[in-house]
């Protein structure tokens, strides 16, 4: 593997590795449940966050995990845990909480293509979230982390569901204009929070944290529904202003097939971090984008039925067809309560004497 020069605006280490658990595992051995006061109850917000810090370490700290484990620190949100739900709720829909399952989403099914994003700002959700947040400012003194804001697809589809598709196809210009709301909604959203904490996205991605400067994150989990072509011209105008405006950008992409995009994703003015859902061919995405951070994403389906030796095998691979280990980070995302630690042990393991073979070069 020959390596080229790291992205001046993404992250200077080698290889970095980050992994989250799924509610059901923090559920079952660590006794966490994910109600309402979770997310909202300020003091709760800092005490569990640092539990979940030390619960890492306890288990991983030999790997670097746990490092704030002595600190209260004012999270605004799960940092250690996939949620997003919260813009999907300032437009309307309600959610569902359990104590072993991320927040669900209920489609709101809405009538109409019209929403207003003022609207959305001034909605129960919001100013919930804003008096949890004046009051985590208020006895800390600042806020840290951020909160999962998904992505324009993504909302769409949870406020109108599949009819979203017929409105593509019937309605154009009208289903261009209701996804430019929820961009200018998610747009709005992601200031308020770069302005409150300096970051957007590493409850998206972990890895975020590793970056030199703030990295912002569009969720395009839904993207694999739909074609290249409607990608182009009603979601990549998106990404095409985002990548302009909010260095360094990127896009997490957790679908089995982001390489369809490769040639597209090509197109965007900059694109400083691409993650790599599971079932994706790398090689084919850094022939295409050679100047992008890729972040392979170890299936956590897949990981639960491997043996630590074949992690480490599969891991091997797929970094080595990433042609490039100052552009190539790996993740773990949504382990369920039957991952062991020593599968989990072994991504880290496989990382860290990759980075000594590597190291020098």
């Amino acid at each position: 593997m020959k390596p080229i020069s790291n992205n001046p605006l993404g992250n200077d280490s080698l290889l970095p590795v980050d992994i989250v658990l799924g509610p059901s595992w923090w559920h079952r051995h660590e006794g966490i449940t994910f109600d309402e006061d979770f997310f909202y109850h300020p003091a709760r917000r800092v005490e569990v966050e640092r539990r979940m810090e030390k619960v890492l370490y306890d288990r991983w700290g030999r790997h670097d995990l746990g490092t704030d484990r002595d600190k209260d620190l004012p999270c605004v949100g799960a940092v250690h845990l996939a949620a997003g739900y919260l813009v999907s709720q300032m437009l309307g829909c309600r959610i569902e909480y359990a104590d072993n399952e991320p927040p669900q989403v209920l489609p709101a099914d809405v009538e109409s293509l019209e929403i207003s994003p003022d609207a959305a700002f001034s909605s129960p959700a919001y100013k919930r979230l804003d008096g949890m947040l004046e009051a985590l400012k208020t006895k800390h003194g600042y806020l840290c982390g951020d909160i999962n804001w998904g992505g324009v697809l993504n909302v769409a589809l949870d406020l109108r569901g599949q009819r979203l598709f017929m409105d593509i196809m019937d309605t154009p210009d009208e289903a261009a204009r209701f996804m430019g709301d929820i961009y200018e909604v998610i747009r709005r959203f992601t200031d308020d929070l770069t302005r409150r904490t300096g970051t957007t996205s590493i409850s998206v991605n972990r890895i975020a944290s590793h970056f030199q400067e703030p990295l912002v994150l569009h969720s395009e989990c839904s993207h694999t529904m739909i074609s290249v072509a409607d990608y182009e011209r009603y979601l990549m105008p998106f990404d095409v202003q985002w990548s302009r405006d909010k260095r360094p950008y990127g896009i997490h992409y957790c679908g089995t097939d982001p390489h369809r995009f490769a040639e597209t994703f090509a197109k965007l003015p900059h694109l400083d971090f691409l993650d790599v859902g599971w079932g994706g061919d790398v090689a084919k995405l850094r022939e295409h984008l050679p100047d992008t951070f890729l972040c392979i994403r170890y299936s956590p389906v897949e990981i639960t039925q491997q043996t630590p030796d074949e992690i480490r095998a599969t891991l091997r691979r797929l970094i080595e067809e990433s042609a490039n280990p100052r552009l190539t980070g790996v993740c773990c995302i949504n382990m369920d309560d039957t991952v062991t630690d020593e599968q989990v042990g072994a991504i880290f393991e496989t990382v860290e004497q990759l980075r000594e073979e590597y190291a020098g070069s």
